[in-house]
C-alpha cells in the first residue's frame, strides 16, 4: 500500500516564510560577525557600534594631519586598510579612551605601528573627520605576516595646504622649530586698535548669523553693531593679558587678532589680567567658566582655542622687535611679568579640544584679509608638545 502525503498550501506558505526568515538571519548574523573594512568604516559613520580591521599607521592630531613618527600622545590612532597607507581620507582615526591609551598609544607604545588591530566602537567623526569613538575591545597589535602590507610606513606626516607657508619649519622639533616658526610668523600686516573692531566682526562671524560674532567665554551670539564698553555689550578681550607684558593697546601685541576676541563687557571684567588655571567660582554670564583669586577656566568648548592663542603669542613675540619676549609658565601669580600660565594646563587643553571649523576658518580669514600670517598651533596642534614636552 502507498501512502500519500499531502500538505496543505497555507502550511507550505508558512514554511517557505520561515525558512527564508531562519537564511536573513543567518546571513545578518555572519555579516555581523565579520570586521568591516577601514573603507567600510568610512562609508559608515551612522553612530553604530561595530568592529573594525586594520592597520596601526599613525597618531592622528588634526583633520587633515596624522603623525608617523615623533608621536606627541596617547589619545588616538588612525587605522587604514593598508600598513602603508599614507592618505588621510582612507584612514580611520580611533578615539583611545583612558583604558586603552597605556596599551595602544603610539607614544608609549611606538612599535605598535603598522600592526594589524580590531576595534569595536561607535562609527562616527573624531577630529571632524570619519572615525570611531569609546572602543569597548581593542585586539591584536602582532604585526602582519603578509610582506606587501608591512612596508615600513614614511616617517613624514601626510601634506597639507598650508605646507609652502612652513616650508622652512618642516621637519624640525623643539628650539629649531621654534625659531623657524617665529621667523614666519612675525611678517604679519601690524593693526591699530581702532581696526581691531572690524577685524573681529569678520573673523568670529556667527555662522549661523552673519550680523552677529560669537563672544569667546560666553558663548553668545551678538549683533557686531553691539560693540562698546557697556553692560551687555561686546568689547576686545586680550586673551594674552595685556598687563603681563606691559604692552598696552598700542601696535603690536596689544593688537594682533590672532589673541584678540570678542567678550561681553561683564565677563571680559571678571576675567580681568587672570592667568589661566582649572577650577574656581561659578561666572556670571558665562556658563561653564570659572574662576578664583588667581586663574580663570573657560568653557570646555574653547580651552583649545585658549591655549593656541597663548602659544602663539609666546612663539612671535620673542623679544627681538622691540616688544616684551612672552613666555608661558606654571605660574598663575605673574603680575605684570610677560609670563602667563598655567602652561602644563594649557597643554591639556589644546590636546583635548582639538582646532574646530569655527577655529580653523577664523585663522583663515586672518592670513587673507587681515594680518597674512597664521597661528601655527591650529594648522599643526602636533607642535606645541614638540616645542613644551
Amino acid at each position: 500500500m502507498q501512502l500519500t502525503i499531502r500538505v496543505r498550501p497555507r502550511l507550505a506558505a508558512i514554511a517557505a516564510l520561515l525558512l527564508v526568515a531562519f537564511l536573513a538571519t543567518t546571513a545578518r548574523s555572519a555579516l555581523a560577525a565579520t570586521p568591516l573594512t577601514v573603507a567600510q568604516a568610512i562609508a559608515t559613520q551612522d553612530g553604530s557600534s561595530q568592529a573594525v580591521t586594520g592597520y596601526i599607521v599613525g597618531e592622528p592630531v588634526a583633520t587633515n594631519t596624522v603623525n608617523r613618527s615623533g608621536f606627541t600622545g596617547d589619545l588616538a590612532i588612525a587605522v587604514a586598510d593598508n600598513a602603508a597607507e599614507t592618505g588621510t581620507s582612507r584612514m580611520l582615526y580611533v578615539q583611545l579612551t583612558t583604558q586603552w591609551r597605556a596599551a595602544w598609544g603610539l607614544k608609549t607604545n611606538p612599535a605598535k605601528l603598522g600592526t594589524k588591530v580590531t576595534v569595536t566602537g561607535q562609527l562616527t567623526a573624531y577630529f571632524a573627520h570619519p572615525g570611531q569613538k569609546s572602543p569597548t575591545v581593542i585586539t591584536g597589535g602582532t604585526p602582519d605576516p603578509d610582506p606587501t602590507t608591512t612596508t615600513p610606513p614614511p616617517t613624514s606626516t601626510t601634506s597639507s595646504p598650508t605646507d609652502t607657508y612652513y616650508a622652512s619649519a618642516l621637519g624640525k622639533s623643539g628650539s629649531a622649530l621654534r625659531s623657524s616658526l617665529h621667523a614666519i610668523i612675525r611678517n604679519q600686516t601690524v593693526l591699530t586698535y581702532d581696526q581691531v573692531w572690524d577685524a573681529l566682526k569678520d573673523t568670529d562671524q556667527d555662522p549661523a548669523n552673519s550680523s552677529n560674532v560669537i563672544e569667546i567665554y560666553s558663548g553668545r551670539s551678538i549683533a557686531k553693531s553691539d560693540n562698546g564698553g557697556g553692560v551687555d555689550q561686546w568689547n576686545r578681550e586680550h586673551v594674552w593679558a595685556k598687563s603681563h607684558g606691559d604692552f598696552g593697546t598700542a601696535n603690536g601685541p596689544g593688537t594682533d587678532v590672532h589673541h584678540l576676541r570678542p567678550e561681553d563687557v561683564t565677563v571680559n571684567s571678571d576675567r580681568g589680567n587672570l592667568d589661566f588655571d582649572n577650577g574656581g567660582s561659578a561666572v556670571n554670564q558665562c556658563s561653564d567658566c570659572w574662576r578664583d583669586a588667581d586663574s580663570f577656566e573657560p568653557r570646555d568648548a574653547v580651552k583649545g582655542d585658549v591655549a593656541r592663542m597663548i602659544l602663539y603669542m609666546a612663539i612671535r613675540y620673542e623679544g627681538d622687535d622691540g616688544w616684551p619676549d612672552l613666555e608661558p609658565n606654571n605660574s598663575v601669580a605673574n603680575g605684570t611679568a610677560p609670563y602667563i600660565g598655567k602652561l602644563t594646563v594649557l597643554k591639556v587643553w589644546s590636546a583635548g579640544d582639538p582646532p574646530d571649523a569655527f577655529e580653523k576658518r577664523r585663522n583663515q580669514v586672518i592670513y587673507d584679509t587681515w594680518q597674512h600670517n597664521r597661528n601655527p598651533f591650529v594648522d599643526h596642534p602636533e607642535w606645541v608638545s614638540s616645542i613644551w614636552p
